[in-house]
């Protein structure tokens, strides 16, 4: 089985091949560079949804091409997390990557690009793998936000959680990474670890280290958990 992982920044791309330490470097058209493990080839695509989407889209290509087709594609790095469910340090694993302000903003609050027509918000992991990295990482289940504005309000935290109930985390990549997944037929989760809390940002609070080790131990942990069925193919929800 063929895994692509994607992260927005080298110290998150260097925690997860530092659970397979031997590695590759191989070159990408556009400059990018993969990093090939034994068990994975990870990517830093850059910060953003539009970074993400590229730069997993420019891999995922690539192996086509090459004939040596990926079967999953994971967005990984550190998180906000919605309290109290996604404490510092935890794991989360998505039920679902959905693209939390990719609509309009009305005098009704806001609206999603699916509900005003303009194609999805989101796309769900498969069931039987989102279970088995669960269980082997010891992750929560949920839903993990996309967002290009980092939340920085107890406002703007409980907004998100008032019109996503089954959040737990908060990251920039997720959606762009499942998007390009989606185009390319390949199914996609995301996970993270949680460094702060979603919500006002106090710096101070932050466990970035510690969540990068707890990333480490996640890729661990969970090789033998993914495993894609046959029938799974990219799943797109509202």
């Amino acid at each position: 089985m063929r895994v692509l992982v994607v992260t927005a920044v080298p110290a998150e791309r260097d925690a997860v091949t530092a659970a397979s330490p031997r590695h590759a470097e191989v070159p990408l058209p556009g400059g990018a560079t993969l990093h090939r493990t034994a068990r994975f080839d990870v990517l830093a695509a850059g910060v953003g949804p539009a970074a993400a989407a590229a730069g997993a889209a420019t891999a995922l290509t690539a192996a086509e091409l090459a004939g040596d087709r990926y079967d999953l594609v994971v967005s990984a790095g550190i998180a906000g997390g919605f309290q109290p469910g996604a404490p510092l340090a935890s794991l989360v694993v998505s039920d679902a990557i959905v693209a939390a302000d990719l609509g309009a903003q009305t005098a009704d609050g806001f609206r999603s690009a699916t509900e005003l027509g303009f194609g999805v918000t989101g796309h769900r992991s498969p069931e039987a793998l989102v279970r088995a990295v669960a269980e082997s990482t010891g992750a929560a289940r949920g839903e993990v936000l996309t967002v290009s504005t980092v939340t920085g309000t107890a406002e703007r935290a409980a907004e998100l959680t008032a019109r996503h109930p089954e959040a737990l985390a908060e990251a920039m990549e997720g959606f762009g990474v499942a998007e390009a997944a989606a185009a390319h037929g390949v199914p996609a989760l995301e996970l993270r670890a949680v460094s702060n809390a979603v919500g006002p940002r106090d710096r101070a609070a932050w466990r970035i280290g510690d969540a990068l080790a707890a990333l480490t131990d996640a890729f661990r942990r969970i090789p033998s958990a993914l495993v894609v069925p046959p029938a799974e193919k990219a799943e797109v929800t509202p």
